[in-house]
């Protein structure tokens, strides 16, 4: 966990207990604050719900009117679309409520049950099948529920006392005109029926009554100002006479007709109840402002205690800020130093120091001291102990860096002092070789010698690995182009069983530059040996070669048992990115070619075969390559092997005999065999897609006879009863001058041709003897082998 976290935990703590106590105080407030918000929503939807009654009662008196002969359908069907603008009022306002109380929620849900089944009421009063008593109850029933909704609300939790009483008294004026309502309907059905019956006037009575008590709930609960508003809404002309009416009514006994006429006594009844509606609206608009204020003033002062908290938290969060600022500050220095050296500073010093000369005649302790302190830091606290400390281990790092360095400078140049050393005497040796294969006539010690300077050209092969991995090249210098057959025969002389080697498709117009023809001898030498080594012995190793736009490839294929895929990838790696310094010496090769062709520019790269086997693919870049030097065609009677092209020097500068690379330019018969998995040249490097490859006219200039056909990558393939020739042996340019002589030697006497035949024989088994005597030493490996 990250510093800055760990102080914003310590801070945490304390702040913690301040937001939990802090919560429990304001808790109370926002608990009221909430509570006069819901009241106020619920106090609109009473407004509503006073409406709602308004016209259910309207409609009833139509009904009543309709059903009774009193009325007609038209002021019915009016009364009846006005309830339906304030059943959908208010149902609007009841679905934005988000609590209500039990009683006051059972309310709203008869209320909603009585809307959808008004309909099929109507339907009865418009087709005359539904009694007057019926139908009074029907409306009678829903007014009363919207009523008890409106006395519902004062039983909310928190809702003050004083807010309680004036929704009670609202509500108690709301009955008073429910109950001067049914007093309507009580006479309108007592004029249908002729007169009063006694249980019609005592219900007349009762409406009286409760209208009366009504009035003295709402006197008694509610402010002063409401009994001034309806005692003064009541007191005009209209009022009195429908209390005139109620009078002449009252005093009709029962059994004898009403002498007031229907139609004024519904006047004289709706502009009464109009009345009362008036003063009901403004006793809601009343009781909505009280409960607005309330919840005004309980949000603000909920809002001023939260702001005093959050207040009291930002200037406790502000002050721990200030005081560990600084801290965080520096301790972030010493983080984002202590990341540069680690990722950046530190890798870029190993990276220099491990190039060669990057000493420079330097101490390790003047590199150290040279590379500087990464971390700044001031004070005399721990976090500056913190930051020289960190300042010595990088100084340490360094030191040991360079004495690393300093100590591989060291070995190089060891290492580089004996390869030169051998190089000397390999080049003493095979100077004496030549010297007695000259004039030696005895075919046993023709063998001999032979197998002596085969073991010579792989001992400079691997005198010259050495210096690759020292960090040197070849010595030799070549003045001229050559034909990339003769650099693959070259490389083939370099390893043990160069008999194995097989020749494809070579395109006879690819050359080799001068300057790089000892490397890519150099890199195809040691994938032939590796080819050859780990794959069965009586298989070939096909080699072919061919154009691909600005660049030509050559595939390497043999038929061992292959590698997995990640060690193939693990390979290809290495091959990629050479090693600076010097590498294991079980795969010596596996570096040795990955320095040679990051020095060209060449890409190697190990690919999976179709078959058994593996496919080492060289991708030539331009750089390397040059048109092949046309050969000259011997004359009749000429000397073989006179015209061919000079196989450049040693490192003593003697003339090297016909080699190239170090190897003799005669390589001895090999035995053909098609290239392996008919020199597939699918696409390896993932550069290029297949491409058939024509078939062109191989480094040996065959005869058309000996080729059998034209594999499906369009190499060919050879007549296994054809046996394909490597060229013949011949004299070795320059060999009658000894290296550093000026005498020239005596020319070589003649030999019959039975001679000849001898000496040839006397090569092949010299060549035989050096073999076997490596597969012998070799015949208890394991039969699970790597590449290099």
């Amino acid at each position: 966990m990250k510093i800055n976290r760990r102080l914003a935990l310590l801070v945490t703590a304390p702040l913690t207990v301040a937001v939990a106590f802090s919560g429990l105080a304001l808790a109370p407030a926002a608990n009221q604050a909430l509570q006069a918000d819901r009241l106020t929503e619920m106090v609109e939807v009473a407004a509503d719900a006073g409406d709602l009654t308004h016209q259910l009662q309207r409609e009833r008196a139509a009904a009543t009117a309709l059903v009774s002969a009193q009325g007609d359908a038209e002021a019915f069907q009016k009364s009846s679309e006005a309830t339906d603008r304030s059943v959908a009022a208010f149902r609007e306002q009841t679905d934005r409520l988000s609590a209500v109380p039990g009683s006051a929620q059972a309310a709203l849900d008869r209320i909603t049950r009585f809307t959808d089944d008004l309909p099929s009421l109507r339907a009865q009063v418009r087709s005359g099948g539904s009694t007057i008593s019926a139908l009074a109850f029907g409306y009678r029933t829903v007014i009363a529920d919207l009523n008890n909704y409106r006395d519902g609300i004062a039983q909310a939790d928190g809702v003050d006392a004083d807010i309680a009483d004036r929704i009670r008294a609202a509500a108690a004026l709301s009955e008073a005109a429910e109950y001067s309502a049914q007093r309507q309907v009580t006479v309108m059905r007592a004029q249908a029926a002729g007169g009063f019956t006694t249980a019609s006037q005592r219900t007349f009575e009762a409406g009286g009554l409760g209208y009366t008590e009504s009035i003295g709930v709402l006197f008694d609960l509610g402010p002063g100002q409401w009994r001034t508003w309806l005692e003064r809404t009541l007191s005009g002309a209209k009022a009195f006479e429908a209390r005139r009416l109620e009078d002449e009514i009252g005093r009709t006994g029962t059994s004898k007709a009403i002498a007031v006429t229907p139609a004024e006594w519904q006047k004289a009844s709706n502009d009464r109840l109009t009345l009362l509606r008036s003063v009901e609206k403004r006793i809601d608009g009343s009781v909505l402002a009280t409960v607005s204020d309330a919840r005004t003033t309980l949000v603000r002062t909920a809002a001023a205690e939260i702001a005093l908290v959050l207040l009291t938290l930002v200037g406790a969060v502000f002050l721990a800020v200030r005081l560990g600022r600084v801290m965080i500050r520096r301790l972030s220095d010493l983080r984002n130093a202590a990341h540069e050296v680690a990722h950046t500073g530190l890798p870029a010093v190993m990276a220099e120091l491990s190039l060669p000369g990057a000493l420079s005649g330097a101490t390790p302790e003047e590199v150290a001291l040279r590379s500087g302190n990464p971390v700044r830091t001031t004070g005399a606290d721990e976090i500056g102990e913190v930051g020289e400390a960190f300042n010595a281990v990088h100084h340490e790092a360094v030191r040991l860096a360079a004495q690393q360095a300093h100590i591989h400078e060291q070995f190089a140049e060891t290492l580089v002092g004996v390869a030169r050393r051998g190089a000397q005497l390999t080049t003493v040796m095979v100077s004496e070789l030549d010297t007695v294969q000259r004039d030696e006539a005895d075919p046993e010690r023709m063998k001999v010698l032979f197998a002596l300077d085969h073991l010579a050209i792989r001992m400079e092969r691997n005198t010259n690995s050495l210096l690759v991995l020292g960090g040197y090249g070849h010595a030799r210098v070549r003045s001229q182009d050559i034909d990339c057959s003769s650099v693959i025969m070259a490389a083939a002389q370099q390893i043990e069983r160069f008999d194995r080697v097989s020749l494809g498709v070579v395109d006879a117009e690819i050359g080799i530059a001068a300057r790089a023809v000892h490397d890519v001898a150099h890199i195809l030498a040691e994938l032939l040996d590796n080819a050859t080594r780990f794959s069965p012995p009586d298989k070939p190793v096909g080699v072919a070669v061919w154009r691909l736009w600005d660049r030509a490839v050559v595939q390497i294929v043999d038929e061992g048992v292959g590698i997995t895929a990640e060690r193939r990838a693990r390979y290809n790696a290495a091959l990629r990115e050479p090693r600076t310094g010097i590498g294991d010496v079980r795969s010596m090769g596996l570096h040795v070619v990955a320095r040679l062709a990051a020095r060209h520019g060449i890409v190697v790269e190990l690919c999976d075969s179709s078959g058994p086997g593996t496919i080492a693919e060289v991708a030539l870049p331009v750089t390397v390559l040059a048109p092949a030097p046309r050969k000259t065609v011997p004359q009749p009677g000429s000397t073989p092997g006179a015209d061919r092209t000079d196989a450049g020097r040693t490192n003593a500068g003697r003339t090297n005999g016909g080699r190239t690379n170090g190897v003799r330019h005669e390589p001895p018969a090999a035995r053909p065999a098609a290239p392996a998995n008919g020199g597939r040249g699918g696409a390896s490097t993932g550069v290029r897609e297949p491409v058939t490859a024509p078939p062109r006219t191989s480094v040996r200039d065959e005869p058309v006879s000996r080729i059998a056909g034209v594999s499906p990558s369009g190499l060919p393939l050879r007549q296994r009863n054809t046996p394909q020739q490597w060229p013949t042996l011949g004299k070795r340019d320059g060999a009658d001058q000894r290296p550093g002589g000026t005498t020239p030697r005596p020319a070589p006497r003649r030999r019959d041709s039975r001679h000849v035949s001898d000496v040839l024989a006397a090569y092949a088994q010299g060549i035989n003897r050096s073999t076997n005597q490596r597969a012998r030493s070799t015949a208890d490996d394991t039969t699970e082998r790597s590449k290099k």
